[in-house]
């Protein structure tokens, strides 16, 4: 008879999740990958979804076809509920799931840090959904405000709010610009684009915070040129669906608010039990370990590991390199071994793209702006993208849309189905 295999069950198929389960592919243990999602979301490109650069199928990948070649490795479609710690079992809507083993990866969802009515008022960019739900609200409000006579109304329908200046914001901002006056610009011919107004609000005094402030300074006024209003020092407290209040009492009408404010971890994490910082991630020792629950870890957006005084980044880097160290110690413990690895992030550097032929990039004593940077952006972006195919598309639309500006994914997709109509 056989020895049974030890069964690591991993939740969540974002980078972390991914890494980790093809690294134990290559091992004897049996592996579940659970997730809510049938496909690995490539999050860094999800503003060019909702900005009619790409399609869905170059930013997203199935999962199962990670695993063709490794029958040890099982993919759940499910929806995580909770977790039997003490019986070693991950709680989904059809069966629990028992584990040797657990990798917890679910990754993050927005944070809008206690102003909860702003899910219902704002779009958030986090999910493959909400980006192609910002795509066909964006084409939709041109669409309506070729039509509308109140010019009020056609004014708050061309206003588009980005709030956060991190990578996300800056980026869905450069892209919303280019996006309206360069790939739009002569196919409206009821409407005059000089009324479109495309802010970007960030609450410090400085966008993308990880940069030098030569390069803070260099996205400012790239964004600037672009005919981006950015606006510093200023905070939401409240958003309708006509209208975003702001700290100082002023208010923008609007009728898009895109959210790039901030991330928490997924609200399942907190079901483990263990002790969650203020964003919801658990907090793990220097192995990635869950504190008394050696045969527990997580990793990437929904852990809070520290180092150098403070918790790192919600990055894919930072859970790519966390997965392989789990995963050396998952192997250790199999062995009987105690000399776990402790977690030390090693900085691949920080990079942001503000529009086409346009980003900044750093790394140490490497300060970029401007083309190259931009060059090195796409090529780092392509290397990770999964599949050949997709690397081959999504780099031919780039240069495509470098040369011309020209944006074929402008497609409303959630027209009605009305059969009556003619």
């Amino acid at each position: 008879m056989s020895e049974k295999r030890p069964h690591v069950v991993i939740v969540g198929a974002g980078f972390g999740g991914i890494k980790a389960a093809q690294l134990l592919a290559q091992e004897n243990v049996d592996v579940t990958l659970i997730d809510r999602n049938n496909f690995h979301l490539f999050q860094p490109l999800l503003y060019q979804v909702s900005t009619s650069m790409l399609s869905i199928d170059e930013i997203a990948y199935p999962t199962r076809a990670f695993f063709r070649k490794h029958k040890n490795v099982r993919f759940m479609l499910a929806h995580v509920q909770g977790f039997d710690a003490e019986n070693k079992e991950v709680i989904t809507p059809y069966k629990r799931v028992k584990y040797d083993y657990l990798i917890l990866a679910a990754g993050s969802t927005t944070n809008y840090f206690g102003m909860n009515k702003l899910a219902y008022s704002t779009y958030g960019m986090k999910t493959l959904r909400e980006a192609i739900h910002i795509r066909n609200h964006v084409l939709h409000m041109f669409e309506r405000a070729e039509r509308e006579a109140d010019p009020e109304v056609r004014k708050r329908m061309l206003t588009f709010v980005c709030v956060g200046g991190g990578p996300t914001g800056i980026e869905e901002a450069g892209s919303l610009s280019e996006l309206v006056h360069i790939a739009m610009k002569d196919e409206y011919h009821g409407l005059d684009l000089n009324e479109v107004s495309i802010i970007l609000i960030e609450a410090t005094d400085k966008v993308l915070p990880m940069m030098p402030e030569n390069l803070r300074n260099e996205t400012v006024r790239v964004l600037r040129s672009k005919n981006v209003d950015v606006r510093l020092n200023t905070q939401v407290v409240d958003c309708d669906e006509n209208t975003l209040t702001l700290k100082d009492g002023t208010s923008i009408s609007t009728n898009t608010v895109i959210w790039a404010a901030g991330v928490k971890a997924v609200p399942v994490i907190e079901k483990f039990g263990s002790e969650v910082d203020r964003a919801g991630r658990v907090v793990v020792g220097k192995t990635l370990q869950i504190p008394n629950h050696p045969e527990v870890f997580a990793i990437g957006d929904c852990s809070h590991f520290e180092q150098s005084g403070r918790p790192l980044a919600t990055i894919a880097p930072v859970a790519t390199q966390g997965s392989v160290v789990c995963v050396e110690n998952i192997k250790k413990l199999i062995k009987g071994k105690t000399d776990l690895k402790e977690f030390v992030y090693h900085d691949v550097g920080s990079m942001a793209t503000i529009g086409r032929g346009q980003a900044v990039m750093f790394k140490g004593s490497i300060k970029m702006k401007g083309f190259f940077a931009w060059c090195a952006w796409m090529l780092i972006h392509l290397m990770r993208l999964a599949g050949t195919h997709t690397n081959m598309t999504v780099a031919l639309k780039w240069g495509w849309n470098l040369l011309s500006g020209i944006r074929i994914g402008r497609i409303i997709t959630n027209i009605p189905d009305n059969r009556n109509e003619q």
